[in-house]
This record gives C-alpha cells, structure tokens and sequence, in this order.
C-alpha cells in the first residue's frame, strides 16, 4: 500500500481558447491514439469554481484552514462562545470534522500543564516555609500573602484590561515567591521583638505585648518599603516598552506590580494583628497569672 497518492494534472491553455467557457468547450481532445477528434464539452462538464489555494494535509487527511483573529478578548472563551455557536447551526457531513487550533491550541495545552505546576508550586512553597518556620501557624500566617497579593494583582489586571494568558501565570507565580520571602522576614522580625520582650519581662498585659510586636512592625518598615521600591523600579518601565516581546513582558510584570503593592499593606497591618492574636490566645495568656489576665483583658 502506497497510501493516497497524488498525481498533479494541470492543463494551460492559450488565452485565445480560454476566453470563454464556448470555446473553451469546443477544443478538441485526440482520442484512440489521435485517431478521433472529441470536443472538450463532451469529456467534462466546464465550470468555475473557487477553490483554496493551497491543498494542506494533516494526519493523513485533507485540511482547510479557517483564520480568525480575536482582538480584546482571551482565544478560551472566544473558542467556547464560537463552538456552541457552530454546534446549534453548523451540521458537518460525515468523515469532516472541526478542530480549533494555533494559539488557543498552544493555550490549552499549557493550561493542563500547569493544573500540575500551580499545585506543585504551592505545595513546594507551603513544604519549605514549614522547615524554615517549625511551625504551622507561621506557615498559614505566611501563606495569608497568597489571596491578598492576588486582590491587587488581579485588580491591576481588569485595569489594564489584560486578560488570563500563560505570562500572566507565570507574573502570578513569581508573585508568590517573592510574597512568601517577605513574608517570612516580617515574621523574623516579629518572633526577634517577640524574644527580646519577653526575656525583659516586658509581655505582662495585652497592651506590652502590643508593643512589642508593634517595634518589630516598625524595625520591618524601612526593609520592605525598599522591597517594594527596588520592584517597582525594576517593573514599571516595563509597562511602557515597545517592541518585540513588549505584551509577554507586560503581562508577566503587571501581576508582580499590582501584587507587591497589596503584599505590602498586608505585611504591615494584618500580619501583626493576626500575630498577636495567635501570641495573646495561645502563649501570653497562658503564662500570666489570674490579676493581671483580668487587668489587661476584661473579656
């Protein structure tokens, strides 16, 4: 078997017998080795037709392309809202059949992917934030970055009218890395304050465990507002560059930029809440004696 072979037949005729399908019908084509004269009208039926330019093959099967170009929405929901349009209204004979491809085939594909890289990735994060804290609590505490730093990348992203592609998730994983390193240092300098005051003697009531959790705040400011600055310097030109490769960077930057920014509200005002509340309840608490619990927490 020599599977579907082709034969190229393509006959070109002078433009004086191609004028017009009459003379074009009335050529005479030999027949039985030149012996017989047949008119062309009576070998094939003469007609135009328009046919594709280029004859593709794809699997073994004959293709025809179809582009379409989406502007100002994402190749997934364009590619949802066109098949159950073509499913209602489209009834294709037997043996064709419909296949979406390019760049919402590429999209899909790395979509299954990352069903795997996205759930690895946090579960590496959470993994390694528990052997560097000890502590599960401090993990959760950390991993509080994770919905609060997606609130401001998420709104950056309806700002600018950027829809979900692969940069935009790879701009959303490096946002949880870097959210997870800062996290862990405010959560150094807190445990630091946390220590010096308690080896003080100074964690005798709410308000001195207040305190001291507020000049572990305050020695983190300086720190992260550089953090902070460093990124956003680094980012932000991004956004108006121009060029080749201009929107992948774009997107991969715009996450981390909007990201950061909520982080570092969070770092600073509910990390410490969320802090002293887990030492008051579960240490502090515990460690005074009955007077000065019901001085310094009437409740």
């Amino acid at each position: 078997m020599e599977g579907r072979e082709r034969y190229p037949v393509n006959v070109r005729y002078m433009p004086d017998f191609r004028t017009d399908f009459g003379a074009l019908g009335r050529l005479l084509v030999p027949a039985l080795g030149g012996q017989r004269q047949i008119a062309l009208n009576q070998l094939a039926k003469i007609e135009a037709v328009s046919e594709p330019a280029m004859i593709r093959d794809e699997d073994g099967l004959l293709t025809g392309y179809v582009y379409v170009d989406v502007a100002d929405r994402d190749p997934g929901s364009y590619v949802a809202e066109a098949s159950d349009m073509l499913r209602d209204v489209l009834e294709l004979p037997v043996g064709y059949a419909l296949t979406w491809t390019g760049q919402y085939e590429a999209m899909a594909r790395v979509k299954k992917r990352l069903t795997m890289v996205v759930p690895l990735t946090l579960f590496l994060i959470f993994l390694l934030l528990y052997m560097n804290t000890k502590s599960l609590t401090k993990t959760m505490i950390v991993a509080l970055a994770v919905p609060f730093s997606a609130v401001g990348a998420v709104w950056l992203l309806y700002f600018l009218g950027y829809n979900m592609s692969i940069a935009v998730w790879v701009g959303l994983i490096a946002l949880l890395g870097v959210d997870a390193e800062t996290g862990v240092f405010m959560l150094l300098y807190l445990d630091l304050a946390y220590e010096d005051a308690k080896q003080a003697g100074r964690l005798r009531s709410l308000a001195e465990l207040r305190q001291a959790i507020m000049n572990g705040a305050v020695k983190r400011l300086r720190p992260k507002f550089m953090t902070v600055a460093t990124m956003a310097l680094g980012l932000i030109p991004i956004m108006w560059s121009t060029g080749t490769g201009a929107d992948v960077m774009k997107r991969i930057a715009a996450p981390m930029i909007g990201g950061i920014l909520t982080s570092f509200i969070l770092e600073l005002v509910v990390y410490p809440a969320i802090y002293e509340t887990w030492k008051w309840n579960f240490e502090v608490k515990k460690q005074l004696p009955e007077p000065a619990l019901s001085d310094s927490d009437p409740a």
